[in-house]
């Protein structure tokens, strides 16, 4: 797993570790939903930077007869599963709680000591978020946050980063349910701020499975990626055009690339084998993650190609 993932990863699990003791103590002095539910989530998210750091683990296991590709597509396994923690564990609990404390409320105790506690996540949150920001930018480059976690091929700096905010604004759901209970004197703002982490946990598992779930599937190259696989390919000394490409990500750093190039038709086998090898260095010259490279030399024919659509050399 890269350095960058791994750094972010530790210190969202230390930070989520620390805030769901504090706030299971919170808990058990105030008797707040609200703490409860933001217990839970920070127990969820803590378990998840384990099974994020087990998937980077798993990954790096050598090819085997049954997998020789490898083991690169474990880390999108298991922030798919992350997604599942965080809905089922996270997003249901806190949903059924705020549901029974809306319907069945009680007086807060302790009110101090509960804010106390929500402050000192929301630093410890901070912390996370900003590791996890520091980490992303240089893979970020000019896109959005939103547009780098829709098209980002490493699964665990996106997962870390929108549970680091759903965390975020969880923890101030529930400083806001509390205190509007002691305002108002009505309990109940404590089950709606209970029940509003629930969603916001809902939705954010819900994009999480999406995007892992297209990852896990297997997603090509990205638009930059391909750009310059193509430039790579067609700038080689002896080779005509590409003709047709498939890439696919067999990990985050682990792309492979297949293709069929027409190559000049005066060149002796000698001469195509020494072109074919310039191609594959010059691909990975300018996309270091296309480790494993298939070039077949070919003729472009105009009628008669029976290949289907090819998405990836067509650069939108």
């Amino acid at each position: 797993m890269a350095g960058n993932s791994t750094k972010a990863i530790v210190a969202a699990f230390f930070a989520n570790a620390g805030i769901a003791i504090a706030k299971f103590v919170g808990f058990i002095i105030t008797g707040s939903s609200s703490m409860l539910a933001e217990s839970v989530h920070s127990v969820a998210d803590s378990g998840n930077q384990g099974l994020l750091l087990l998937g980077g683990r798993l990954s790096k296991r050598a090819p085997s007869a049954a997998h020789p590709f490898g083991y690169g597509r474990e880390r999108y396994f298991w922030s798919f599963v992350v997604a599942l923690v965080l809905f089922s564990l996270g997003g249901a609990f806190a949903t059924f709680e705020g549901i029974e404390k809306i319907r069945h409320p009680h007086e807060l105790e302790s009110l101090g000591v509960a804010v106390g506690i929500l402050v000192f996540g929301v630093v410890l949150e901070a912390f996370s978020l900003r590791t996890a920001v520091v980490e992303a930018r240089p893979l970020r480059g000019n896109a959005t946050w939103w547009q780098y976690v829709r098209r980002s091929r490493n699964p665990e700096l996106p997962v870390v980063l929108l549970e680091d905010c759903g965390a975020l604004i969880g923890l101030f759901l529930a400083l806001g349910g509390v205190l509007l209970s002691d305002i108002t004197g009505d309990p109940v703002w404590d089950g709606i701020g209970t029940l509003c982490i629930g969603l916001l946990l809902g939705v954010i598992a819900v994009v999480l499975a999406i995007e892992m779930k297209s990852l896990l599937i297997g997603e090509g190259a990205t638009e930059v990626d391909r750009g310059a696989i193509i430039a790579a390919i067609e700038a080689t000394p002896g080779a005509r055009s590409l003709i047709h490409m498939r890439t696919q990500h067999i990990g985050p750093d682990d792309l492979l690339v297949a293709a069929k190039v027409e190559f000049e038709p005066d060149l002796d086998t000698a001469g195509l084998a020494t072109s074919v090898d310039a191609a594959e260095l010059a691909i990975r010259a300018q996309v270091p993650t296309a480790t494993r490279i298939y070039l077949e030399p070919d003729l472009r024919r105009d009628q008669g190609d029976t290949e289907p659509p090819d998405p990836d050399t067509t650069i939108t």
